[in-house]
């Protein structure tokens, strides 16, 4: 019998590699189409002008603090990673099945839409691989929309995209696990009271005129992830933290942000007296220029004494061997479904 053959797709939003003006404009002009337009009505003369502006400020911010985006090498590894993870790999799925890997981007190239174009020809089922924990218009449902735009109906046939990460348990004690390896425990204890700084991208909370947003947030997802990851390290018998918190970062657009900022939580942990606080971005799968940079030099400008910044979760093996398991299930899923839609198709043509 011949195999079907699969792709996995992993996606994430993308940064520039190369630090130019030439490469951030098209970025910035995708941003805004894609993303800011669900927030506030942006009429289309404003999209150039507002990503030009925006390019223009990254550009002369990162130049003079030296910085460029490790995103797109980070996903670049985790996808070379998935890829090992899966020939490794005898579970039964793949007696039917063979599966390329490959990465795609919202807002640099490869583009995820014309990636999925070129593999709708070629291809039996797609697995897209949203690279952020929690679902949103703005993140995972980026990806659920080009996939509708380019298969439309046919989708629920031909491509699954992974949803519902940050509810997996087997993920909070991955970043339990990976939070403890990394904490610098004779750095920490110098200090009285240590916190954690939890950091995740804060949603809308309310519109500008003070109404639910009529997207879909993620608000309550947001929250019960936090409850879950806080309740795993406090009750860890490695635990040296004497409280959590959660650390948004929030757009200025739209309206009302999530109010449980970095800014807060480091403000609330120096009042209270604590003299060490960790920051670990748990609401990203890689390093981009918000964790990497935006939140780090938060932490780094906080009067508290001792601090330690950990990386996201990037290239940690065992986070290649949990997501590879959940791509596996997904795979299983997939060509189960289109045997179902095979018999069907053949009691229409026999009926």
């Amino acid at each position: 019998m011949k195999k079907k053959k699969y792709v996995v797709v992993i996606a994430t939003y993308g940064e520039v590699e190369k630090l130019t003006l030439r490469n951030l404009w098209p970025s910035s002009r995708r941003i805004v189409k894609v993303i800011t337009r669900q927030i506030v009505k942006v009429p289309k003369l404003l999209i150039y002008f507002i990503a030009d502006y925006r390019s223009t400020r990254h550009y002369i911010d990162w130049r003079l603090h030296n910085y460029e985006s490790t995103l797109v090498g980070t996903n670049r590894v985790q996808t070379g990673l998935v890829a090992s993870r899966l020939r490794q790999s005898d579970h039964p799925v793949f007696s039917g099945v063979d599966v390329d890997v490959m990465d795609a981007y919202y807002f640099v190239p490869p583009y995820l839409e014309d990636t999925l174009q070129h593999l709708e020809k070629e291809y039996d089922g797609v697995i897209v691989v949203p690279m952020i924990p929690v679902e949103s218009a703005f993140s995972c449902g980026v990806a659920c929309q080009m996939v509708s735009d380019v298969y439309g109906d046919r989708r629920f046939e031909h491509v699954r995209v992974l949803n519902k990460l940050w509810q997996d348990s087997r993920l909070h004690r991955l970043y339990a696990d990976y939070l403890f390896q990394r904490v610098d425990r004779g750095y920490v204890r110098k200090g009285t009271r240590t916190g954690l700084v939890l950091v995740i991208h804060g949603t809308l909370v309310r519109d500008r005129a003070g109404n639910p947003p009529r997207v879909f947030t993620g608000l309550n997802e947001t929250s019960a992830f936090f409850e879950s990851m806080k309740k795993v390290i406090m009750s860890d018998p490695r635990n040296m933290f004497d409280d959590v918190r959660q650390g948004c970062m929030n757009h200025s657009a739209g309206g009302q942000w999530t109010s449980d900022t970095i800014e807060k939580a480091l403000e609330e942990f120096e009042e209270e007296g604590y003299d060490c606080v960790v920051m670990f971005p748990y609401g990203f799968f890689a390093d981009n220029s918000e964790t990497e940079y935006e939140a780090q030099t938060l932490l780094e400008k906080s009067p508290i004494p001792y601090k330690q910044y950990i990386r996201c979760i990037n290239g940690f093996p065992d986070f290649a061997g949990w997501l590879t398991e959940r791509i596996v299930d997904e795979l299983q899923i997939l060509s189960n479904l289109q045997d179902t839609f095979k018999q069907l198709e053949l009691s229409k043509q026999h009926a």
